[in-house]
């Protein structure tokens, strides 16, 4: 093995090194990533499900207070009338 060849050795194995290493610190950065991402999606869904739910809420009352309206409306008619 000449000088040529041990040098270009060590130079090739010196940048496979390097290029593992970003490779691993990359996945790394990747993965850290991805599931600081999946606690976003989770804290979203349950965001959704709980407007989901306050929209029932305010569904079911709105059906409460029509009838409520209604019957306010005929006692106001009614006093109205009386008078």
């Amino acid at each position: 093995m000449t000088t040529t060849d041990t040098v270009l050795l060590i130079i090739l194995t010196s940048l496979l090194s390097l290029f593992f290493i970003l490779c691993i610190a990359l996945t790394i950065i990747i993965i850290k990533l991805i599931n600081s991402i999946r606690r976003v999606v989770e804290k979203a869904e349950s965001v959704v499900e709980s407007v989901e739910e306050a929209a029932e809420v305010f569904r079911d009352t709105q059906g409460k207070l029509a009838i409520i309206k209604l019957i306010r409306n005929i006692i106001k008619v009614a006093k109205r009338s009386r008078k």
